[in-house]
């Protein structure tokens, strides 16, 4: 990872000279706009500041991981993928890096993507529950499960690798052993069904979640320590692995999250290069604007307008003043 971090300064510095280059020259952008919330109002944020604040012409197209990332690698476009999860893409990338076609720009989730397993603020202060051991200990505490002299431990859904993971390591930790009972949400909607009617109702809820989420940035909740290191060998050999006979205890490591742009756009964007690379934002700050946007029904520009209208602490420092001033003229 040093090395693709290096090899990927050694090239933007290539670029040097054309930082001098004036705004109105940055060209046509192609931005992926991912099919998740937070990477869909970050490419948002993103055609708004680079349009107005560098007179860049952006268009926006549909992204996904895998996809924008094969077309970025193979044909040079879009132009950018604003928030790249690059652990599904760390060795061909670090290959495209390597031979200068792809550069990383900034750390957009300076927190990375968190998974893991959840429970209320207000169950882990009350009971100072901290650890997955300790909530383990307390059944009595999480209702919902169909044995009713059981805790309920809610899952992924159904087709997620995260419930065949969570499955393995809930065996791990002796979930069913400490009486807990493993429940399927059924779907995204389902899960986040369950969490909402905890809160409504002040009661405890325990189960796996990742963030940034609308779901955490309206609703207060304490990841749980595994206690224990990631093993990677364990994980992908094992806890992955819908066979997994004999899973041993492990944990989430954070993903690393990413702005990657091409070998062109950083050669006609010029100064605009600067933003790209300095712009990031927290989990708290991400969930806090999709849950205005979950709540208000709000579309991803939406989400962008709110968050540049609400959040100028955060976003004023990603630009130089001139910038700032242009952004905020336009909103």
């Amino acid at each position: 990872m040093k090395k693709l971090f290096l090899s990927a300064a050694a090239t933007v510095l290539c670029f040097g000279a054309s930082s001098a280059m004036a705004a109105e020259d940055c060209g046509s952008v192609t931005i992926a706009e991912m099919n998740w919330a937070s990477a869909g109002a970050i490419a948002h944020i993103d055609k708004i500041i680079l349009e107005e604040g560098y007179g860049c012409d952006v268009e926006l197209v549909t992204g996904d991981t895998m996809p924008t990332f094969t077309s970025m690698n193979e044909k040079g476009e879009p132009d950018m993928a604003p928030e790249l999860w690059i652990n599904a893409v760390r060795e061909p990338l670090d290959k495209a890096v390597a031979e200068g076609e792809l550069i990383i720009g900034g750390n957009i989730l300076n927190e990375g993507g968190v998974e893991g397993w959840w429970i209320p603020t207000y169950i882990a202060d009350e009971h100072n529950i901290k650890t997955v051991a300790e909530a383990f200990k307390h059944p009595e505490l999480f209702p919902g499960a169909e044995d009713s002299s059981k805790g309920a431990f809610f899952n992924c859904p159904s087709g997620w690798n995260c419930q065949i993971t969570t499955g393995n390591l809930f065996k791990a930790f002796g979930g069913e052993d400490a009486g807990f009972e493993l429940v399927d949400s059924g779907s995204a909607a389902g899960l986040d069904g369950s969490i909402a009617r905890a809160f409504e109702r002040k009661e405890g809820w325990l189960g796996y979640y990742w963030a940034p989420t609308a779901i955490l940035g309206k609703y207060d909740m304490t990841l749980l320590d595994f206690e224990v290191p990631h093993d990677k060998a364990e994980w992908d050999g094992c806890t992955v692995k819908t066979e997994c006979a004999d899973p041993k205890k492990n944990s989430w490591v954070a993903s690393e999250v990413y702005t990657v742009v091409t070998n062109e756009f950083a050669e006609k964007a010029g100064v605009a290069m600067d933003y790209v690379k300095g712009r990031s934002w927290d989990n708290r700050t991400a969930g806090k604007v999709l849950a205005w946007m979950t709540d208000n029904q709000a579309t991803n520009e939406d989400g962008a307008y709110y968050f540049l209208e609400n959040h100028e602490d955060v976003w004023t420092k990603w630009v130089t003043p001139e910038v700032a001033e242009k952004v905020k003229g336009a909103l």
